[in-house]
């Protein structure tokens, strides 16, 4: 048999009859060049052919273009025999590399030979280089992400959930294909509540309370300080001096307030922890309250902004809604908004931090918000001749409970997050225990920990970002179904499978050259794992391009299912050392993908469980 024919094992040096095309992480992009080039000798426009080359239904081969068939309707031309002349012109070794067809109207379908996958698998699937293929694409690029951002002096609940959760995946995408990432928690500090917290505060204080649970004892104060405060009232009014005088950095009421930004930011800090996010800079609306004049002159000087019944506002007359429906950026009584720390903000981010993109992590219902501001924003960057970095609204839909609902309390209270993600880790414990109850206590709260907040983690990831999501406890802590708990149960399968065989080399068994191996081909098992791995670079390319996360989960979810199927049928640790060595192979390139999938999402992985 040909070694075109067997997979190689890891570490091993693949050995071929003849040369042919070596493809790079990201097949399909050879693929798509090939194709150009082609299309270019078989008489197609360069300029105007674009092969559109995509990962393809298994059972049509391992990629599919389908280029061919926009550009024959353009040219009112045949698109299959346009197809032919294309594939007629694929050089001889993209050929020996790959089985190419068309097909129905003129598809080009492309199946990688058993040959190319063993090289593409031991080139790009180790340690070391996945990272650094992966690193390529956005190299030089400097992204801002803004996300979590909740409110100081209150819990964070689990409407916060989505934006951190997403907000941190991509992140580590976006770095792990090589940008540089700042990672901006932009708190809310500032604004009139803080005149009713002062005015609770100095009025009905716990401070047993503040001592054993500061945002706990700053939350009901700031509930009492909102009930007592009134439209029209006195009491509206002793609030409304207290903020003057935090405003005018009065030394009494400047320093409760920073107490409450860092027992606010202590508590946010615990739950970021449990959750694996960190961020670079935690710059709330506070720290622009200097920055806003430049923001209202420059405006009002371009035209963009003008006054409006004593507040200054932008309209933007090309607009259907915006025309008449403006963006006020200083209020009548002269006070800073959300609009005016946010155009501070990206002034901000752009001479600070360089910012190339700048991704806004935050719900969909402020869609109107981030559609008037980046309009402002451009106009603004225009007049000064400022570059202007992409401006990215990434929305998300809404956490239900089973009643099509916003998930509450059986009080109508907000879910708290800490209380979430607690109770998620007591439901993975008795998991962990009803499936390995002979591990030592700690050990299976040690994995509950980790399971528990995956759990949570990935039931929101591998959902569509922009749909709202029913929260179910049943089917989100499960070792059935595309669920955390599955895929770290095939991490820590197959790290068992590799301790067993620590004693033998990495590669292992016979040269894939002699004629031993030879003897021993490929399983179809074999064949269909490694043809799902080969797939890895699309899916992250797709979820981080389009900024959604639940691309990569499902591939994920995929590929766990693919190796289940290759470990039922397919005895690892075969008899034959060349066999072994070659399976092997393929469990630690599955893992390694599983592994670093799962920590692209921000879940911690397990070697046991």
């Amino acid at each position: 048999m040909s070694s075109q024919n067997r997979l190689a094992p890891e570490g091993a040096e693949v050995q071929f009859d003849r040369l042919f095309m070596s493809f790079s992480f990201n097949i399909a992009n050879d693929l798509e060049a090939a194709l150009k080039t082609a299309g270019s000798a078989g008489g197609l426009d360069p300029a105007a052919f674009e092969p559109e080359v995509r990962t393809a239904d298994p059972a049509h081969g391992d990629f599919q273009a389908n280029g061919v068939l926009a550009y024959a309707k353009k040219n009112k031309a045949n698109p299959r025999a346009l197809a032919d002349k294309v594939v007629s012109a694929l050089s001889e070794d993209l050929k020996t590399a790959a089985d190419v067809s068309v097909a129905g109207p003129g598809f080009i379908n492309l199946r990688l030979r058993p040959a190319a996958l063993a090289s593409w698998l031991t080139q790009h699937l180790t340690p070391t280089a996945l990272p650094q293929a992966a690193g390529q694409r956005f190299a030089g690029k400097r992204y801002v992400i803004d996300y979590s951002s909740p409110n100081t002096a209150k819990q964070m609940h689990v409407g916060h959930l989505r934006s951190a959760v997403i907000g941190e995946a991509l992140s580590r995408l976006i770095a792990f294909n090589g940008a540089s990432v700042v990672r901006d928690n932009h708190i809310g500090d500032w604004g009139t509540g803080f005149g009713k917290l002062i005015y609770a505060y100095n009025r009905w204080l716990d401070r047993e309370a503040l001592a054993n649970d500061p945002i706990e004892e700053l939350e009901r104060l700031y509930k009492l300080g909102t009930q007592a405060t009134p439209d029209g009232s006195p009491e509206l009014d002793e609030a409304r001096q207290e903020l003057v005088k935090l405003q005018a950095h009065e030394p009494t009421n400047y320093a409760l307030w920073k107490m409450f930004g860092e027992a606010s930011v202590a508590s946010f800090q615990a739950i970021y922890d449990r959750l694996g996010i960190r961020f670079d800079h935690t710059l709330g609306e506070s720290f622009y309250n200097d920055r806003l004049e430049p923001v209202y002159s420059e405006l009002a000087a371009a035209g963009i902004a003008v006054p409006s019944e004593g507040a200054l506002v932008v309209f933007h007359p090309e607009h259907p809604r915006f025309k008449t429906q403006p963006l006020i950026i200083r209020k009548s009584d002269g006070a800073a908004n959300y609009a005016s720390t946010d155009l501070a903000t990206i002034l901000y981010r752009v001479n600070h931090f360089k910012a190339d993109s700048v991704l806004y992590v935050v719900d969909k219902r402020q869609g109107d918000h981030f559609e008037q501001l980046f309009l402002t924003a451009r106009k603004w960057f225009a007049h000064t001749g400022r570059a202007l970095p992409e401006l990215v609204h990434v929305d998300f839909g809404m956490v239900l409970g089973d009643n099509g609902k916003a998930l509450k309390t059986r009080s109508g209270e907000n879910v708290r997050l800490k209380d979430l993600l607690s109770e998620a880790v007591d439901r993975a414990f008795a998991l962990v225990t009803a499936k390995n109850a002979d591990l030592p206590e700690s050990e299976r709260r040690a994995i509950a920990e980790i399971v528990g907040i995956g759990s949570v983690q990935y039931a929101d990831l591998s959902q569509n970002r922009s749909t709202d999501y029913v929260f179910a406890w049943d089917k989100m802590i499960s070792l059935e179904g595309n669920t955390a708990a599955y895929l770290l149960y095939a991490v820590a399968r197959i790290n068992s499978i590799l301790r067993r065989v620590s004693d033998l080399p990495v590669a292992g068994g016979a040269d894939p050259g002699t004629p031993d191996s030879a003897r021993h081909p490929i399983s179809d098992g074999e064949v269909k794992l490694a043809r799902r791995l080969i797939r890895f670079p699309d899916a992250l390319r797709v979820a981080t391009d389009t900024l959604r996360p639940h691309h990569l989960a499902l591939f994920l979810y995929e590929l766990a299912g693919e190796f289940s199927a290759f470990y039922t049928t397919d005895k690892v640790l075969a008899d034959e050392a060349d066999v072994r060595a070659r399976r092997l192979g393929l469990c630690r390139q599955t893992v390694l993908v599983l592994e670093t999938g799962l920590r692209l999402l921000g879940l911690r992985t397990l070697d046991r469980m």
